[in-house]
């Protein structure tokens, strides 16, 4: 039996009575069907998810473990640049050339910016002239390295030396014939003088050749220090670091001492911190320290490697510094909090740090129960390299699972 679907129920009210009922009932079951048939589709394919999401997710557990972490000593501090210097220009000039700008990174030894050198080069050159011209005086070569003399090879001592020895002859001469009075006194007394003069001309021949070798050092000297000032135009980083802070700029003139750059080296850090006094009995330098710093998930590892020899009266407290390692990520002048650990044999209930969830501010890790997954809310206490300390939610051998990523309670999940 078929029924017309066009049937409406104004159709239906002109029926008779028991022909109206019946069409009634059909349109009331027809109209059933039809929504009957448009939720089918909808349960069907809510029924294949649930058949999809029926097969379990390969996770990664770690076992929650006691491991010894050592009592602690809490300290709060500051992360310095381990080296921090202003490098500046040795000499004056303009500023040619700057390789360097906020952030670079430079190597020791690296070229950071250079001065106008062409004045200085024309001090080098008539400094190594002048030099030239001192060793011509005393008889040397101009372009040779050895400035050894001696005083009585040279000409100006020989002159003189010659005129003394005719001077001793004349006088010897001069003695003889006085002594047998064929000569006045008068003369033998002028032939003593001209041998007394012609002795002082050596002595100042000698010195001159002496004076002419400090002129030769001081040649030497200031050959050295143009050398010096040419090779100072040319600025290099005094130690590996980042540039901090630009201050000068291309062409400008820069007298002596004028800032360029402010480098700073950040690889290891200083982490400076204050020890109460009622704790710097137990601080001694070796010691491990665990640092951590605002929005850093991990913890750095460090050693106290320097102690202030006494304790500050005004705040009573120990100054100490631990080397921190820097993986790119840490900057200097950052709050930081540390742990020095005083004592190695304490233990502590631990996880992996990748297996802890933190959510709002709750922190949580997920285990697994009856093949599912179930989070769990935890309190955490101390960090360290690559761990984190439970105080309460989970006990010694459950396993939680590594790296969840965006797994759900009642999830199922199987172990690999």
């Amino acid at each position: 039996m078929q029924f017309d679907r066009s049937i409406s129920f104004a159709q239906v009210q002109r029926q008779p009575n028991s022909r109206r009922i019946v069409a009634l009932s059909l349109l009331f079951v027809f109209a059933g069907l039809v929504l009957l048939s448009a939720c089918k589709s909808p349960d069907a394919t809510a029924q294949n998810r649930g058949d999809a999401s029926k097969d379990p997710r390969k996770v990664k557990t770690a076992a929650v473990e006691q491991i010894p972490v050592g009592k602690t000593v809490q300290v709060t501090g500051t992360l310095l640049a381990f080296d921090q210097a202003v490098i500046s220009a040795k000499t004056p000039g303009r500023l040619a050339l700057i390789n360097v700008d906020l952030g670079s990174v430079v190597q020791k030894g690296q070229v950071i910016a250079r001065l106008e050198d062409r004045d200085y080069k024309l001090r080098v050159q008539q400094s190594e002239s002048a030099l030239a011209q001192s060793r011509a005086r005393l008889g040397l070569s101009l372009d040779g390295k050895d400035d050894r003399v001696d005083p009585t090879k040279t000409s100006t001592v020989r002159q003189a030396q010659a005129s003394l020895d005719e001077a001793q002859q004349t006088l010897d001469r001069a003695s003889s014939l006085l002594r047998s009075g064929v000569i006045a006194r008068a003369e033998y007394d002028s032939a003593v003088a001209a041998q007394k003069v012609a002795n002082g001309k050596v002595q100042d021949a000698i010195e001159e050749i002496r004076n002419r070798q400090g002129v030769l050092q001081q040649r030497q000297s200031e050959l050295e220090i143009a050398k010096q000032a040419l090779a100072d135009t040319v600025i290099y980083a005094a130690f590996s670091g980042r540039v901090e802070e630009k201050r000068a700029s291309l062409g400008e003139y820069l007298a002596a001492g004028a800032p360029i750059v402010s480098l700073v080296r950040v690889d290891p850090l200083r982490f400076r911190a204050e020890v109460p006094e009622r704790d710097a009995a137990a601080i001694r330098q070796g010691q491990n320290v665990r640092v951590s710093i605002e929005g850093a998930v991990a913890n750095y590892s460090g050693r106290i490697t320097r102690i202030s020899p006494a304790i500050s009266q005004q705040n009573r407290v120990l100054v100490i510094e631990a080397d921190v390692a820097n993986d790119g990520l840490l900057r200097p002048g950052s709050f930081a909090r540390g742990e020095i650990v005083t004592d190695d044999s304490q233990m502590a209930v631990t996880v992996p740090m990748n297996s802890l969830v933190v959510f709002a501010g709750i922190e949580k890790v997920i285990v697994i129960q009856n093949g599912k997954a179930q989070e769990k809310p935890v309190t955490t206490g101390r960090r360290g390299d690559g761990w984190v300390e439970i105080i309460s939610g989970v006990a010694v051998g459950d396993k939680v699972v590594v790296d969840p990523g965006n797994l759900q309670t009642g999830q199922a999940v199987t172990a690999e």
